[in-house]
């Protein structure tokens, strides 16, 4: 009784933990880590990012890693896997491809709000949706993440010049999304190419947007691998195995 007693708090508190954070973690989780890794510089952070990562023939953002896990068949991957993706994506349209044959699962989800950043005549909200694919083997997986572009809510009226206008004259450059909209969250009034962006043109009007918007996105891609990683070989909650 004291053993269920222990996995029935394990278990309410593992899933009260996932709905706190959504998906891997929340937005500034997200900006404490890209901090540690790289500075709080965006710009140089950003530069320096830049002189490491190739885009692909796309032009979008990929990296992907191999996860070695010595010992342990497909099928036990695709389970770990599969768990993994269920239980931390709570939309339930996240996982676009389940394949168990093929050993292949495609997860596809958005991390919203990763750059809110007020400029002159502009604020913007950057918002991503990388594409996660793992691709499953015995004894190994390989982790292919893609992000093709930032999609951004630009409010026309935002800006620091722009902020004495009152309210009820402001206009927008979606008049039905503004920040607080809830209607459509995933309505976006554009999408940026990450290869037209700083770092990859030097010369950007959205220098600073850009320039944490790929470092926060190159952190997330860090922290999606190694979450994926930790489950291959411990388990999501560190009792998963096949002991028992």
């Amino acid at each position: 009784m004291k053993q269920i007693r222990y996995w029935m708090f394990a278990a309410i508190f593992f899933c009260g933990a996932l709905s706190m954070q959504a998906q891997i973690m929340k937005s500034a989780d997200l900006e404490k880590y890209a901090k540690q890794r790289y500075g709080d510089n965006w710009i140089n952070a950003a530069f320096n990012l830049g002189r490491t990562i190739d885009l692909d023939k796309n032009q979008s953002l990929t990296y992907q890693e191999v996860v070695e896990a010595p010992g342990k068949t497909k099928q036990q991957l695709y389970v770990a896997v599969n768990y993994w993706a269920t239980a931390t994506f709570k939309d339930k349209q996240a996982i676009t491809l389940n394949d168990k044959d093929a050993g292949c699962i495609i997860v596809s989800s958005t991390m919203k709000n990763i750059v809110e950043h007020t400029g002159t005549l502009n604020s913007y909200s950057v918002s991503i949706t990388p594409i996660i694919r793992i691709d499953i083997k015995d004894g190994r997986i390989r982790v292919t993440y893609t992000v093709q572009n930032y999609d951004i809510l630009r409010d026309v009226s935002g800006g620091w010049l722009s902020m004495a206008v009152e309210a009820d004259r402001r206009t927008y450059g979606d008049s039905k999304r503004k920040k607080d909209d809830k209607t459509n969250a995933y309505l976006y009034d554009e999408q940026w190419e990450i290869g037209r962006h700083y770092p990859f043109v030097e010369k950007d009007a959205q220098k600073r947007t850009c320039a944490k918007a790929l470092v926060m996105t190159h952190a997330y891609s860090n922290a999606v691998i190694d979450k994926i990683e930790e489950a291959v070989k411990n388990g999501i909650v560190g009792n998963d195995n096949d002991d028992w």
